[in-house]
């Protein structure tokens, strides 16, 4: 039985098992950092990983952060990445649960927009997100390393 839900404490590792996926093998080699990091996810209230849990094991996952916001009214908007699922799992409906429980907590939020972004290059990626209601032609994202 799937449940989507979002993350606790010793989901962890199997959420760093699926960014593998998406970045490789031996990116997360710092644990203590990395625990750091993940223990300040876990208590910051605008931070939600959202993950599909299938009798215990994360086989999707998502990302959708909450930034407050002066403009529009003062409304936040959010953030969502990190989109991953086990290819295993793979169209079965999961990173569609994902991305709408990060809708849902959005519109719980009174978000006035959601932008999602990925390093997909996939058509195929990006006609998913379209049939999701993302439009990639209103906004033009840029980014740089640091």
């Amino acid at each position: 039985m799937i449940k989507i839900r979002e993350a606790q404490a010793d989901d962890l590792n199997e959420i760093l098992n699926l960014y593998s996926l998406m970045f490789g093998d031996g990116v997360f080699n710092d644990e203590e950092k990395t625990r750091m990091i993940w223990n300040h996810i876990l208590t910051d209230g605008n931070y939600h990983i959202i993950v599909a849990d299938e009798d215990g094991q994360i086989v999707s996952t998502c990302t959708c952060v909450i930034v407050p916001n002066i403009t529009y009214d003062r409304r936040p908007y959010a953030i969502v990445e990190n989109i991953v699922t086990a290819s295993e799992f793979r169209a079965q409906g999961l990173a569609t649960a994902c991305l709408e429980e990060a809708k849902r907590i959005a519109e719980e939020q009174n978000c006035f927009r959601i932008l999602l972004t990925t390093g997909s290059r996939l058509d195929s990626t990006h006609k998913f997100y379209q049939k999701l209601g993302y439009n990639k032609t209103e906004l033009t994202a840029f980014s740089q390393w640091l």
